[in-house]
Parts: C-alpha cells; structure tokens; sequence
C-alpha cells in the first residue's frame, strides 16, 4: 500500500515560509535544495515531509511557476515499476521523471490523476519522512 509522506507547496520565498512552520507548528528543517527544477527548504514532523519550493520553469511547476499553491503530494511505494503499471491502469498518467539515478533518495515519477492533479510516487522516500 502507498504511505502518503510528502506533500509540496509552491512558494516564492522558501527559507521564509520554511522558518514560519518550524516558528508556528514545530517542525525541523531538515533538508535543502537548489537544482535546475526549483529551490526550496524540506520541513518534517518525523513522518511527513513538507517540500517548500521555488520553481525556476512553468515546465516544472506544471504551471505557471510564479504560482502560490499547493503543487502537488508523493506517496512512498513498494515497487515503484508495479506501482506505476497500476497507476496507469486506473486512469492516470505519466507526466514526468526527476532526472536522477533511480538510487538517488530524490528520485520520484510524477503522474497526473485523472483530475490533473500532480502526484508522484517513490520507493526511496524523501528526507524527513518515515516509512
């Protein structure tokens, strides 16, 4: 079964939202980012990683990437090959890949719901959460 344990939000300055829910809700900052995709703060409570990201192209964000929203949620899979056939046999779709090693803890596949909505599966987890 999936876990949910990521969810992003599309911000315009992370290291500040970041401080306003470590401030207001308790959580840790426990990662950092900066590649060509977006730069952002990771925030956890122990099981859930919160990704506040800044995105550098539309292409990436899956919209316009100046946006302020809730981009999209990652769910922590078993098999992710397994997991991807299921996806798609139920109506969703394939919309992207981070371009990294399938070892690497950042890799994730991205797929739409049938909605549209961006979510994206991983079977290494992302810093912060717990499986």
């Amino acid at each position: 079964m999936a876990k949910l344990r990521h969810v992003a939000i599309q911000v315009q300055d992370h290291a500040t939202a970041a401080q306003f829910y470590v401030d207001a809700l308790g959580m840790e900052i426990v990662g950092q980012t900066d590649s060509p995709l977006a730069s952002g703060t990771y925030v956890s409570d122990g099981t859930v990683t919160l990704a506040l990201l800044q995105y550098k192209a539309d292409e990436w964000a899956g919209r316009n990437k100046d946006d302020i929203a809730i981009n999209h949620i990652g769910f922590w899979v078993d098999d992710l090959d397994e997991q991807s056939d299921l996806i798609k046999k139920n109506g969703g779709t394939f919309f992207k890949e981070l371009p990294l090693s399938k070892d690497s803890l950042y890799y994730e596949m991205k797929f739409l719901d049938p909605n549209g909505i961006i979510f994206d599966v991983s079977h290494n987890g992302w810093v912060g959460a717990s499986k």
